[in-house]
């Protein structure tokens, strides 16, 4: 997976590992001579607030890959750029220069890339799974540093495949109301959105998220997992793709 340089206003999410400690001090000297001092008390135990924040994504990697449907190795450059709520991906393999628009949460991050100086016209959806069967998704668009949110409440079917109701928020802040649809398809899913306009998109599901790509025959995706080394280990493919590519990326 590749893509180019939009050198407006995409955005790659970077975050470095903050720690937070907690001090303890001594309790202070009486000054009766006989007084026996205070013990310093022990340092509290590590609570929800002591905490380990994502890694960040953003840099240069080398990139190794396989084709989807069996069409051979590549290798190549991959850049990440943070901006803002999103984040921009350029991959150069060859004389083939690829561009998109990623989105994270936790370790997954979701990927809609073209070939070309740009990305323009792809979006990108990572939807976690709940337990109940309802999606809620962090949305990003080519072009817009915001992301945006969706939720979709399943009113028919099973495992993922079904209708859904869905709510969401655009960049811009205004709020939508419509309807999903999701069917299996070669070795992913095909999903079609009816919010007053309608847009289709494809993606694939990895244990419990699904990265789907937005925007058309043109628009690919790759569906990512971050190692805790900073590795990058995908999946990515076409709309209706029946075999899906592989890439690693590693940290220059």
């Amino acid at each position: 997976m590749k893509k180019n340089d939009p050198k407006t206003t995409l955005g790659l999410c970077a975050l470095a590992m903050i720690f937070l400690g907690v001090a303890c001090g001594g309790a202070e000297k009486t000054e009766v001579p006989t007084a026996t001092p205070t013990a310093t008390p022990a340092a509290p135990s590590p609570t929800a607030e002591t905490r380990v924040t994502e890694q960040d994504i953003a840099g240069n990697y080398s990139v190794t890959g396989t084709n989807e449907g069996g069409g051979g190795e590549y290798k190549g450059d991959l850049q990440i750029v943070k901006r803002e709520g999103v984040y921009q991906f350029t991959w150069v393999s060859g004389p083939n220069t690829y561009d998109g628009v990623g989105v994270r949460t936790g370790d997954k991050v979701a990927v809609s890339f073209t070939e070309g100086s740009n990305g323009k016209g792809c979006g990108v959806v990572l939807y976690s799974i709940a337990g109940d069967g309802s999606l809620d998704g962090k949305v990003g668009y080519w072009g817009v540093n915001e992301a945006a949110k969706e939720t979709a409440k399943r009113s028919s079917g099973s495992d993922l495949e079904g209708s859904y109701d869905i709510t969401g928020s655009n960049p811009d802040g205004s709020s939508y109301t419509g309807k999903l649809s999701v069917s299996k398809q070669g070795s992913g899913y095909s999903f079609a959105w009816d919010a007053g306009a309608v847009s289709k998109g494809f993606g694939v599901r990895d244990g419990s998220t699904v990265a789907v790509g937005i925007g058309g025959s043109q628009c690919a995706f790759v569906s990512y997992r971050v190692g805790t080394d900073g590795t990058l280990d995908g999946r990515w493919g076409s709309p209706g793709s029946t075999s899906v590519g592989t890439e690693i990326a590693k940290r220059k």
